[in-house]
């Protein structure tokens, strides 16, 4: 029968700390370093506010995603579950949204990486070479994904704490600062900020797009997820709070890294190196992950044949959608030598955004017996999600309608063609 997959399927081989860690290189990565600045910006005094509406969110779109993992546990994530749930049209919709979204992701972490780690001029060339190298360790099998992101994130988890503890021990934090020396920029600015920062937490769905990789997924994919976001949201609120401690809200708006600005107002000059290491490591770990899940969301729907059957290949040695893959690193490649990385973040959210709507009202319509969590976080999730997508700054909100709606027209049109 034609709907029956006969693709070589892929191995499970990542276990709970496995997901975890995988989950967490894509949680902590540029957006810890990056992304508060234009929140700030955003939402001035409110910052702290945007924060945790942006952590509520993606609580409610995490459950989501966990529940319907344990039902469906193979590769596509939201992709998978929207065509189950809903029908073929809501799963393109899902993984269309993620493709693009994530691989203008794939280029901010590029981006960001280079603007750490080497001088101007030679930024984009070293972006495009991060591209390749790791999507060359993707290509060896899931289990080195894994073992590298668990370094990263270690080496990201110490610059972090070596970053807030010489600016919180430098004597020059204040209480009075968390709220003081920002603008009040209201309900509109406090959802931009969290739609800004959303980029940040959307981490955890690349451990649902692994589920036909993780050992016993039922029980595996629902522990892994909270745990991770947990994590993360810690880790976030911390710095948070320590960059408004330390700069107030105008001063982490006017600081394009904001974390080393503190640790080097603190008076501990070897901080701000350590920390713009540690970004760079986070950069890296985040774009290992991000290849990993956009490839398989890439496999998932080339099996469907709403992407070209060929990007539906699996290594026959290492066992991994090395096609989809090398298409995802390509088209991160060409954007990394035409985008900004601000223009990446706010188009990468949008996607993402619209992503989790699906996710959530998939979720929405899944039968007592597989529900984990109350319907009611679902009915916020999509809530949120539209209120933040539609709060994005504008040219985001454009380009992410015109690109989606391509999709979706490209898709109407093979399938009359295929009909004909």
């Amino acid at each position: 029968m034609r709907g029956v997959i006969t693709e070589p399927r892929l191995a499970r081989r990542l276990g709970t700390a496995d997901a975890v860690v995988i989950g967490l290189g894509s949680m902590i990565g540029a957006g810890v370093f990056a992304a508060f600045a234009p929140a700030a910006a955003a939402a001035g005094s409110w910052l702290l506010a945007g924060l945790a509406l942006a952590a509520v969110v993606a609580y409610c779109n995490a459950t989501s995603s966990a529940q319907l993992a344990a039902q469906y546990p193979s590769s596509g994530g939201s992709y998978l579950y929207g065509r189950e749930r809903l029908g073929p049209w809501w799963g393109f919709l899902a993984g269309w949204s993620f493709v693009v979204g994530k691989t203008a992701s794939c280029a901010a972490m590029a981006l960001t990486f280079a603007a750490y780690a080497v001088p101007a001029g030679w930024q984009r060339p070293a972006a495009v070479a991060a591209v390749l190298a790791l999507t060359a360790v993707n290509h060896r099998g899931i289990t080195r994904t894994a073992g590298l992101t668990r370094v990263l994130v270690t080496v990201v988890l110490a610059a972090l704490a070596v970053g807030v503890a010489a600016a919180l021990v430098g004597g020059d934090a204040d209480p009075d600062r968390l709220s003081g020396g920002g603008t009040d920029a209201g309900w509109y600015g406090v959802l931009q900020s969290a739609g800004l920062l959303f980029f940040a937490f959307a981490g955890y769905a690349r451990i649902a797009t692994l589920g036909e990789e993780v050992r016993d997924p039922a029980r595996t994919i629902p522990r892994a997820i909270p745990v991770a976001l947990g994590i993360a949201v810690a880790v976030y609120a911390a710095v948070a709070v320590t960059v408004l401690l330390v700069l107030g809200p105008g001063g982490v708006a006017a600081a394009p890294d904001p974390l080393a600005a503190a640790a080097q107002a603190g008076g501990w000059a070897a901080a701000g190196p350590v920390v713009r290491a540690g970004a760079a490591a986070a950069s890296l770990g985040a774009l290992l992950a991000l290849v990993a899940g956009v490839g398989r969301t890439g496999l998932a729907m080339a099996r469907n044949g709403d992407l070209p059957r060929w990007l539906a290949a699996v290594h026959p040695r290492y066992q991994v959608p090395h096609r989809a893959q090398s298409a995802v690193a390509a088209a991160a490649c060409a954007l990394v030598l035409t985008v900004d990385l601000r223009g990446a973040i706010g188009f990468s959210s949008f996607g993402v955004l619209l992503y989790y709507v699906v996710a959530n009202l998939a979720a929405a319509t899944q039968t007592p017996d597989r529900r984990r969590w109350p319907r009611a976080l679902q009915v916020a999730g999509v809530a949120g999600c539209l209120a933040l997508a539609a709060t994005l700054p504008w040219p985001a909100v454009v380009g992410g309608v015109a690109v989606v709606g391509a999709g979706c027209a490209y898709r109407l049109v093979t399938r009359r063609r295929n009909r004909g």
